[in-house]
């Protein structure tokens, strides 16, 4: 009799479940009606970043404040390191299919997911009416409730079943590392949904060809366009650290979303919207929200600031095979494909691939020879590197070196040594002292204005060398009261070593571009590149007295009102010439 008692005072299985539905059922109802105030309106957070937790709604995806999980919506959200928080969402008949998507966007995750469970006996009065929302919501919290499927790590991860009992089913998150951010999707209605594009049989990312600068990636398209004619955006994000398993750990990283002021953390108990344990006086929310401000690096050690890292992120619409460029020789890059699709904003993510770019071209070496002269020539801002090994024993080592427009940097090394470096511009003369069976290294840098043209000589013997010695001013002047309708007179410095000169002139009109000037400047270009007709003569002079070492030469048969260049050359003993600076004269018009 006392069992049968006892049965009877139980109530049955059915009633059970009838009295659990209806109280999940205004659990549910009961709680988001609390929380539909909060969201309803721009509800500042206690945040170490305004524009991190603020509130953002675009399309179904929007930063989510409240404790339930909207079914069928992608929800954004946030965790304080070793604070777990806990998310509810109702399952409202049997056999029901559930699809839950937990999504890390920086920080490994730690969640599980639950079926909650309320005690069989009814209220404490007897009377059957369901207990205040708090006791409720305790009693839940309190409650173990059957564990369905735990997860710990930085994946996208789900849990999908096809047949899932009706209930209250809590989703539980937890952060060690740091604070992060975090996506949430649950849906009863996965076959339909459809949200997040669909990968390829085969999801990887393909590096099809490497150069220096340009990696070439390729990868299978998602069947979500071609089948279900979805509107799908591809987009590749490329950075030197790692791959990346889902866009928003992507778009968390870019936005620098990832540095926050230091601030207490909120225990189990406290509310979110609780500013006062933030130090924030209560009787000023409201009124100004200007603490609210993104922090500046400077306010002390109360902060700390993570600088941006380096990522590139371009959408290239429904192409699948993408060309990077832009990128530096011999560095490895990590690449990673994101779907988008357009209508949701939702993303998947291929398996990404990474690459190291081939190393620049080594630069060929080119050999000088004892004493003969060698034309360079040096790209803008580039280097060339040449290499001189005398065959026989010396006690010096001289090189000349002659820039024949802009300066350039000329540095020499033995046995890895630094011997010399220096700027040049014009002829100057470096004289080393010499080591048995040394080896020299000489390297060439350009200038930053264009390609340079550089001769140099390397010699043991600098007494036969071929570089003609020049005054310290090598300008030709005009004698403007001697200049005529058809002719000019001019001068310029010679040395003490008896040597040949020679004068050309060349006729320039009105459209005297920037490039001829630029190439009439070249003191390289000898006279072997110029026309016959533009020679005027050859002579030899010197003088042992330097104040003396000038000679004039008179130019005739030139046309009234004409504008002429002139130009000087200095002829070495090896036939190497140096020209002095040129000059630009005009005939007079009128005589």
């Amino acid at each position: 009799m006392e069992d049968a008692a006892h049965v009877l005072s139980r109530p049955s299985w059915r009633i059970t479940k009838a009295i659990f539905k209806t109280r999940m059922e205004l659990f549910y109802w009961c709680l988001l009606c609390l929380l539909l105030p909060l969201t309803s309106r721009t509800q500042k957070l206690p945040t170490r970043d305004e524009e991190l937790f603020q509130m953002q709604i675009r399309d179904k995806t929007f930063f989510h404040d409240s404790s339930v999980i909207p079914d069928g919506a992608e929800i954004s959200s946030y965790l304080f390191r070793d604070t777990p928080r806990r998310y509810f969402f109702m399952v409202e008949e049997d056999n029901t299919p559930l699809s839950v998507i937990v999504t890390p966007c920086d920080a490994p995750l730690e969640w599980k997911l639950s079926l909650q469970e309320l005690p069989e006996e009814p209220s404490a009065d007897g009377s059957g009416d369901p207990e205040p929302l708090d006791q409720q919501k305790q009693q839940m919290t309190d409650v173990e409730g059957t564990e369905l499927f735990s997860y710990k790590g930085n994946d996208v991860e789900y849990f999908l079943s096809s047949s899932s009992p009706s209930g209250l089913y809590q989703l539980e998150l937890l952060s060690t590392e740091k604070d992060t951010h975090f996506k949430v999707y649950a849906t009863t209605t996965p076959e339909s949904d459809q949200p997040y594009p669909d990968l390829p049989y085969d999801p990887r990312v393909d590096v099809t060809s490497i150069g220096r600068t340009t990696v070439t990636l390729a990868w299978k398209p998602s069947p979500t366009a071609s089948m279900l004619k979805q509107p799908i955006e591809y987009c590749v994000v490329i950075n030197k650290e790692h791959n990346f398993k889902s866009l928003c750990a992507v778009e968390t990283k870019m936005s620098g979303d990832d540095a926050f002021m230091v601030a207490p953390k909120p225990g189990l108990d406290f509310s979110l919207f609780d500013f006062a344990h933030f130090g924030f006086p209560a009787d000023n929310l409201g009124k100004d929200h200007s603490f609210l401000a993104k922090p500046s690096p400077k306010v002390g050690r109360h902060v700390y600031w993570r600088p941006k890292v380096d990522i590139q992120k371009i959408c290239i619409g429904n192409k699948n095979i993408f060309t990077v460029s832009d990128l530096k020789p011999n560095t490895q890059y990590y690449f990673d494909v994101f779907m988008v699709n357009t209508n949701t904003n939702m993303s998947t993510a291929y398996v990404g691939a990474f690459a190291r770019t081939k190393e620049e071209a080594k630069q060929k070496t080119v050999e000088l020879k004892d004493g003969r002269v060698t034309d360079v020539f040096v790209k803008r801002k580039g280097k060339k590197f040449l290499r001189f090994a005398p065959v026989s024993s010396h006690q010096k080592v001289t090189f000349f070196i002659h820039s024949c427009l802009d300066a350039i940097q000329v540095q020499v090394r033995r046995d890895r040594k630094l011997l010399l470096s220096h700027n040049v511009q014009g002829i100057r003369q470096f004289q080393l002292r010499g080591k048995p069976k040394g080896k020299y290294l000489i390297r060439l840098k350009g200038s930053k204005k264009g390609t340079s043209m550089v001769k140099i000589l390397a010699t043991t013997r600098p007494s036969k060398h071929a570089f003609p010695s020049l005054p310290e001013d090598t300008r030709i002047k005009v004698f403007d009261k001697l200049r005529t309708c058809s002719s000019v007179t001019v001068a310029w410095l010679g040395t003490q070593e008896r040597r040949k000169f020679c004068i050309y002139r060349k006729e320039v009109g009105g459209n005297y571009s920037e490039d001829q000037k630029r190439r009439d400047r070249n003191q390289c270009l000898g006279p072997d590149t110029r026309k016959k007709s533009e020679k005027v003569l050859c002579k030899y002079f010197h003088s042992q007295n330097l104040q003396k070492a000038v000679t004039t030469e008179t130019i005739r048969d030139l046309q009234p009102g004409k504008s002429y260049l002139l130009d000087v050359y200095a002829i070495g003993q090896g036939g190497h010439s140096v020209k002095y600076q040129s000059k630009l004269v005009k005939t007079r018009k009128v005589c």
